[in-house]
Formats: structure tokens, C-alpha cells, sequence
């Protein structure tokens, strides 16, 4: 039962989400009037209702304690969340972790006037007592979406290849209901695998848009001058990769990770 999220502190996870919600961009929440267990489903863990005018009601599937949250269960928690009476508003797959084929699935899966969300679980829930020491109670996070575009060198000595751009990171608010673009000034790093798998990612290209002259990379271009070339440590600070030669699988995965340390992922299809 481990893969399909079922764990015995479930019931710790439904309480916590009643009591915090799901904190969002620009301290924005989803709050919760109810959060009860849902009967007669296996891969669907919570019935909620939302604690404000329009009273949606939300389901919430939980990933494993000590593993990513997989593609197959996304499949199923869908199908299961098609048959339930009267339909979800929102569909929350809450997760310590998420595959990236499930991420993948979560973003792109089209089911018309029903909203699927990914929300990062604060690891402190795997741990009663550092639980209890929080100040704070903010144990789901929403997960953004990238904005990535994939162009192809149209002159110049890389002409052939190609040039990943991140241009921010895509919020679903609360408020509205309707997903709000942002900017890069959040992004403390990304990653970009030239040649994703379908099965993990491998950083070929790793960039810091938040570094500051002092910092890390930077500060190692100081420290031994001529081993490193500065220009090239700039540009790792960007939001613009490197020129690339695609992969036999004809797919790049950039990962990104927030100032709050939240993880989010995108794949797109290189074609030519």
C-alpha cells in the first residue's frame, strides 16, 4: 500500500490541512471548513470543502511517506475522482516528493471546470516532535508551474542548436481561480537535463538566477582567476541557458526550485 500513498499518518496529514490549509503565492491560502476521510476509494485519501463563498469541494490525494509520488497514481486518483457525486472542484495531489512523469501528468492533464493542483508536504510532518516545536504551522505549500520556452539558434556560430529560457514561474490563485505569471526574482536555482529519459533527471546545465557577486560560483572564479572563466560563471546566473545540442530522446526537463526551497518541474518536446 506504500505506493499508493496509505500510510497511518494520514489522519495527521487531514487534521494539519484543516488547521493551516494550503499557503499559496503572496501569502495567499486555501482554508478548509472540513477535511474528512473519503470512503470507498483507494487512491483518493481526503473530501474537503473549502472555507469561503463559493464552498468547492476539494479531494486530496496523499503521496508516500519515503517515496515520490508516481505517475499510476495520478492515473488512478483521476479516475476515481470521475466517478465521485457530486464532482470535485479541485483535484490536491499532496506529495514529499513527486516523479517526474506524475508532475508532468498533473500539469498538463485537461479535465474542463476542475482544477488539479501540486502541493509540497513540509517534510517536519514525517517528524512528531520537530512538529510540535513549529512557531508556525504551514505545512502545505503550493507548487508553481515553469514558464519555459525552447527556441532554436536561428544565426551565428550556434546555429543548429538550441537555448532554454525560464521566464518565471505560473501561480494558481486562490482568490479568482485563474493562474497569475511571475517573474524570475524568485527562482534561487534550475536545472536543465538536455536529453530527459522519461525516467530521471540529469543536470547538465545548473544555474543560480539569485547568486549574488560574493556567492558561490562567483566567489570560486575570485578565488582561482584564470582557472575559471568569469563570463561563463555570469551566464550560469541567468535565466538563459547554454547553447545545446539535443539528446536521442528529443526532450529537456527544467527543474526549478524556489525561494522557498519548493521544487517544480517542466518537460518539453524538442522537435528537429
Amino acid at each position: 500500500m506504500g505506493r499508493s500513498g496509505e500510510t497511518l499518518r494520514q489522519d495527521e496529514w487531514r487534521d494539519e490541512l484543516l488547521k493551516c490549509g494550503i499557503r499559496g503565492k503572496k501569502k495567499q491560502h486555501i482554508h478548509f471548513s472540513r477535511v474528512e476521510t473519503l470512503s470507498g476509494t483507494r487512491w483518493l485519501h481526503a473530501d474537503a470543502e473549502t472555507r469561503d463563498d463559493t464552498r468547492q469541494r476539494v479531494v486530496v490525494s496523499f503521496g508516500p511517506e519515503h517515496a515520490p509520488l508516481e505517475q499510476r497514481q495520478v492515473e488512478q486518483a483521476l479516475e476515481e475522482a470521475q466517478l465521485l457525486k457530486p464532482k470535485p472542484k479541485m483535484v490536491v495531489f499532496a506529495s514529499f516528493q513527486f516523479d517526474p512523469e506524475a508532475a508532468k501528468d498533473i500539469d498538463e492533464a485537461n479535465w474542463p471546470s476542475i482544477t488539479l493542483l501540486k502541493v509540497q508536504m513540509n517534510t517536519d510532518l514525517l517528524t512528531d516532535d520537530l512538529k510540535k516545536k513549529r512557531p508556525s504551522n504551514e505545512s502545505f505549500w503550493m507548487i508553481g508551474q515553469p514558464d519555459v520556452q525552447v527556441r532554436k539558434v536561428k544565426d551565428g556560430d550556434d546555429k543548429g542548436k538550441y537555448r532554454v529560457e525560464v521566464c518565471g514561474i505560473d501561480y494558481y490563485n486562490p482568490i479568482d481561480g485563474k493562474t497569475e505569471s511571475g517573474d524570475t526574482s524568485k527562482i534561487a536555482m534550475w536545472m536543465l537535463d538536455t536529453d530527459y529519459d522519461g525516467r530521471s533527471l540529469y543536470p547538465r546545465q545548473v544555474f543560480f538566477p539569485m547568486a549574488g557577486a560574493k556567492d558561490g560560483r562567483s566567489r570560486l572564479a575570485k578565488n582561482l582567476k584564470a582557472e575559471i572563466d568569469e563570463d561563463l560563471i555570469e551566464a550560469y546566473r541567468g535565466a538563459v541557458s547554454l547553447p545545446f545540442t539535443p539528446g536521442d530522446h528529443k526532450r529537456v526537463a527544467v527543474k526549478i526550485i524556489d525561494d522557498r526551497g519548493i521544487e517544480s518541474l517542466k518537460i518539453v518536446e524538442v522537435s528537429g
